[in-house]
C-alpha cells in the first residue's frame, strides 16, 4: 500500500479530455485522501468547506468498504460552475480519467448552503464504492438498482456516519417519498428495501458484506472485471447472505415476486452455495 510519505503530489493542472469536457482544471486542494480540481469559473470563496467534506467522505468510504480501490488512495473530485450540469464517475481501471477514481460534477454554485453541493459529489463517489471495491471492477447489481437507488443508501449512511444530522434527516424525508417505476410501478426503494436493510442489518456493514461476497463468489475474469450482471434471484440471494436472513419475503413486499424470480433464486442457491443465511 502506498504511504503518505511515498505519495506524489497530483499535478497542478489537469487537461480534461473525456466526453465533451475540455477545460484546463486547476488543483485547489490535495491531501492523502483527495485531490480537488476546479474549472476557471468556480468561485473559490464558495468552496473553503469542500476539502473537509470530500476528505471525510472518501476516508469513511475506504474505512467502511474495504480500502481496496486501486493503487492511488485518493478520490479525484472535479468541480465545474455553470457547465456540465449533473455528474459522472470514473474508475481507476479506465484510461478515460487517467486511471483515477473520479467524481466530476457541475453546478451553478458550490456554496455550502446548496443541497446538491454535497449530495452530487457524494452520489458520484458512491459509484466508485459500487464499481471499484475489493479490487474488482464493475457493478453486477447496476441493472437491478439503477443509477440512484444504491446511492440513496450510501448518502443517507454517509451523512449519518459523519454526524451530519440535519442533512441525514433531510435526505431521509426525500428518499422515503421517492417512488420509481422499476421493477414495478410505484416501487419505493428506500422506504421498503434499503432503509430497512440499513436499520436492521448493521447499517453500512450489510452492504460491505454484499460487495465483499460479490468479489469472492460472483464471476469475474483474471483482472477482476465482473463478466456479467446479476439477475433478480441472484440479487436477493446475495443480499440475504449479507443480511444473514432470507429476504425473499421482504423483496416480494417491496418489488413483487414474479415466478421467474423464484426460479432464479432457487438456481442462485445452487450456483452460489457459499452464500448462506
Amino acid at each position: 500500500m502506498t504511504t503518505s510519505a511515498q505519495l506524489a503530489d497530483p499535478p497542478a493542472t489537469w487537461q480534461e479530455h473525456w466526453f465533451d469536457h475540455r477545460q484546463l482544471l486547476r488543483l485547489y486542494h490535495h491531501d492523502e485522501h483527495c485531490a480537488i480540481y476546479t474549472d476557471p469559473d468556480v468561485r473559490r470563496a464558495e468552496i473553503a468547506w469542500l476539502p473537509g467534506f470530500i476528505n471525510a467522505t472518501w476516508q469513511y468510504s475506504k474505512a467502511t468498504y474495504g480500502d481496496a480501490f486501486g493503487p492511488d488512495p485518493r478520490i479525484y473530485s472535479v468541480h465545474h460552475a455553470g457547465r456540465h450540469g449533473g455528474g459522472h464517475a470514473g474508475y481507476y481501471v479506465s484510461p478515460v480519467h487517467d486511471h483515477h477514481n473520479v467524481s466530476d460534477c457541475g453546478l451553478e454554485s458550490w456554496h455550502e448552503s446548496v443541497t446538491l453541493a454535497r449530495e452530487l459529489p457524494a452520489h458520484e463517489i458512491g459509484h466508485s464504492v459500487e464499481s471499484a471495491n475489493n479490487g474488482t471492477h464493475g457493478s453486477p447489481a447496476y441493472e437491478i438498482w439503477g443509477d440512484s437507488k444504491w446511492a440513496e443508501f450510501y448518502i443517507y449512511d454517509l451523512y449519518t456516519a459523519l454526524g451530519m444530522d440535519r442533512e441525514a434527516k433531510d435526505v431521509y424525508r426525500r428518499f422515503t417519498r421517492n417512488a420509481d417505476d422499476f421493477p414495478r410501478r410505484r416501487t419505493r426503494w428506500f422506504r421498503d428495501w434499503f432503509y430497512p436493510l440499513w436499520r436492521d442489518c448493521g447499517q453500512a456493514q450489510v452492504m460491505n458484506r454484499f460487495f465483499r461476497d460479490l468479489a469472492r463468489y460472483f464471476p469475474r475474469d483474471a483482472d477482476g472485471t465482473y463478466t456479467r450482471r446479476m439477475n433478480w434471484g441472484e440479487y436477493v440471494h446475495f443480499t440475504s447472505g449479507a443480511a444473514a436472513a432470507d429476504l425473499s419475503g421482504q423483496a416480494a413486499r417491496a418489488f413483487g415476486w414474479p415466478r421467474e424470480w423464484a426460479s432464479q433464486l432457487e438456481r442462485a442457491r445452487e450456483q452460489f452455495p457459499g452464500i448462506t443465511y
